[in-house]
């Protein structure tokens, strides 16, 4: 069974926490991590890029020039894509680029992204994270005394108002809650920064 440090927001050790093996300790599976993180970033695609084709270009009913005599290549529309102002070859249009995956081939890659935190020595767990008051000071204290990383993920049990406030304006700092989380943050993130609630409600859910 996996162990990790329990730290309080000052940066000093109180505790260790045992990790379930079955969430934190199994062995990444690479493709599942990248199947899970190609849908998503898919899924964030907005498909409104549109272009025109020749056949939606205004005009084109004329011939631009005469066929012989101009030394320019013959032509019988301004529509054509090799003219200036005409349609665009293969225009792109508006389409969903939303594509399902498998819900056992996403849980095997939150585990594998969790795990690969947990091998690497990238998790820091937390005995509690609050403020009275969003304060991005008090915030870019603690996360300089917890030795975090400067792209850091931070994860609490539910989602907190003042802890969202006062990270937002942290450059590669990004906050959200276990109900929220997904496998590109967890990746895109050198640190993975967890309250012990977080944690266990991680281990109910995905148990």
């Amino acid at each position: 069974m996996a162990t990790v440090k329990v730290l309080n927001m000052e940066g000093q050790e109180v505790g260790e926490l045992v990790l379930n093996d079955a969430i934190f300790g199994i062995e990444a599976n690479e493709y599942a991590v990248h199947e899970v993180i190609r849908n998503y970033l898919a899924n964030q695609r907005q498909g409104t890029q549109s272009a025109k084709t020749r056949a939606e270009v205004r005009g084109g009913g004329r011939k631009p020039f005469r066929q012989k005599g101009t030394g320019r290549h013959r032509q019988g529309s301004s529509t054509d894509p090799s003219q200036v102002g005409g349609g665009v070859a293969f225009a792109p249009k508006p389409r969903d680029y939303r594509y399902p995956v498998n819900k056992k081939v996403k849980r095997l890659a939150m585990k594998s992204a969790l795990s690969s935190k947990v091998a690497e020595n990238e998790i820091i767990v937390l005995d509690e994270l609050s403020l009275d008051a969003p304060k991005t000071k008090a915030m870019a204290g603690i996360l300089e005394k917890i030795g975090a990383a400067k792209k850091a993920l931070i994860v609490t049990g539910e989602k907190c108002e003042n802890v969202i406030r006062s990270a937002a304006n942290l450059p590669g700092v990004e906050t959200t809650f276990v109900g929220e989380m997904n496998v590109y943050q967890i990746i895109n993130h050198t640190s993975l920064i967890t309250t012990k609630a977080a944690i266990e409600k991680i281990e109910e859910v995905y148990a």
